[in-house]
């Protein structure tokens, strides 16, 4: 072994001998199952952390109730640990924005080729008590020098501090200048993993919002990723809906601008879609799809892009809702892990164009979920380009797919019988077990602190 890596070992271990010892409860029952150590869980995350494919944490220690927090605490202070070891590129220091500090991410190879993303990374303000907002902005498609640095400008300019900005440039431009592509997904994993391991950072108020080809990538990465999202704000944008769900946004805040002469690819009218999406969902669900959606009289493509920031800092994530709808869509190949509480464990063979849609209302210690797969049809298409521009959606009751819904003391009494009913049907009726494993399971499924799970129950719809 060479001195290096001897250092870096008896390092490693120096910063896990600082970390406390109490995430265990020490109790008989546990000894005689057999504790789990810390370094069993720091070598399971620094195994896993960051990709493509995990496996699962096993392990049957259970866990008391007095003890949820304090070992939730120890599981984060471990990821965090077993993070600031891992060899990757981390976000730059955080400094003043108008200094420009520029940071660069060498994106993977096999995602897409010579993929750089270099970006500012600052803040405005002082920091507040429990972190700064996040914004993360998206540009246009103009040559990606000068949108990038665009972008930098317009962030200085907007009325939102205190915040920090994440302003990303496009790695590359022809086919590759979509900001919802393999390469940039890794970039925004990495992006929400990194911020949510740092103090300075508020991790109930990130948003994302762009411009043009910004305002497409914004408005797809709002239904990719409501759960992370407190709010979001695509402009001068408009995506036929099947790229973007709208049910998915029923917990966050959306705004949406476009200018009324915008006709380009259709962007005022997609916006019209997008806002009569929005209503009907506000009617059947009233208070849950908090949206601003216009159309500004008389401007094309250019708009006043200034409303947009100060409306969106004003919202503050729900972590752990009690009612959500997901349907669970891919971009560019690539599908999440799990939405808010619940997390896939095997994907169910859909024919092709098909997608799963889950819909959870928990109602004091009674869990209901649908699970339906939907279908789309077209049924308006725009005559150029023979682009689907409105669909209609065809549902039935899925009848596969294994997943796991997990539990917290802020979504159901753990404490007493907690009943599953799935397309109507019981599919669950007891007391769900508090294990280490689901802590440490749902703490790599999502990386976020606001969401370990202690408990959780297990649902195979092939069973019901």
């Amino acid at each position: 072994m060479n001195l290096n890596k001897k250092i870096s070992i008896l390092l490693a271990a120096g910063l896990y001998l600082c970390l406390p010892l109490n995430l265990i409860a020490k109790d008989k029952e546990t000894e005689k199952k057999g504790a789990v150590d810390d370094i069993a869980v720091m070598n399971y995350f620094s195994r896993n952390i960051a990709q493509d494919t995990i496996l699962p944490f096993r392990c049957d220690q259970k866990l008391k109730s007095g003890n949820i927090e304090s070992a939730s605490n120890q599981i984060w202070n471990i990821w965090k640990t077993a993070n600031a070891h891992l060899k990757e590129e981390k976000l730059i220091p955080l400094k003043k924005l108008p200094e420009g500090h520029k940071g660069l991410w060498k994106l993977p190879a096999e995602k897409e080729p010579n993929a750089q993303m270099p970006y500012y990374w600052g803040y405005k303000g002082k920091c507040p008590e429990a972190g700064y907002p996040l914004f993360l902005y998206l540009h246009g498609s103009g040559p990606k020098d000068q949108e990038w640095y665009t972008g930098w400008r317009l962030a200085q300019m907007f009325e939102d501090n205190p915040s920090v900005y994440f302003i990303p440039q496009i790695p590359n431009e022809g086919a590759y200048y979509r900001w919802w592509q393999k390469a940039k997904i890794y970039a925004w994993e990495r992006l929400f993993r990194q911020a949510m391991l740092s103090d300075s950072i508020d991790a109930n108020r990130f948003y994302c919002f762009g411009i043009s080809e910004g305002g497409y990538g914004s408005q797809r990465l709002a239904s990719y990723y409501a759960d992370y999202l407190a709010a979001a704000g695509p402009m001068a944008g408009g995506e036929p809906l099947i790229n973007a769900p709208v049910e998915n946004c029923m917990n966050i805040g959306y705004s949406m601008l476009t200018g009324s002469e915008d006709y380009g690819f259709y962007r005022n009218t997609l916006t019209q879609y997008t806002l009569a999406a929005f209503d009907s969902l506000e009617q059947k669900y009233p208070g849950c799809y908090r949206h601003r959606i216009a159309l500004i009289p008389g401007r094309g493509h250019g708009i006043d892009y200034r409303p947009t920031t100060p409306w969106l800092k004003d919202f503050v994530r729900n972590p752990q809702p009690k009612s959500f709808i997901w349907e669970d869509f891919e971009m560019d190949g690539i599908y999440r892990r799990g939405f808010y509480n619940l997390a896939i464990v095997e994907r169910a063979p859909l024919k092709s164009g098909e997608r799963t849609v889950y819909t959870m209302q928990i109602t004091d210690n009674r869990i209901d979920l649908e699970v339906k797969n939907v279908t789309y049809k077209v049924v308006e298409t725009d005559p150029q380009w023979g682009i689907g521009l409105k669909y209609q959606k065809t549902c039935q009751d899925a009848k596969q797919g294994k997943f796991l819904i997990y539990l917290s003391s802020d979504l159901v009494n753990l404490g007493r019988k907690v009943s599953v009913y799935v397309n109507g049907k019981k599919a669950y009726a007891g007391k769900p077990q508090q294990r280490l494993e689901h802590l440490v399971n749902s703490c790599i499924t999502f990386a976020d602190p606001e969401r370990l799970f202690p408990a959780a129950v297990a649902i195979d719809l092939e069973k019901l």
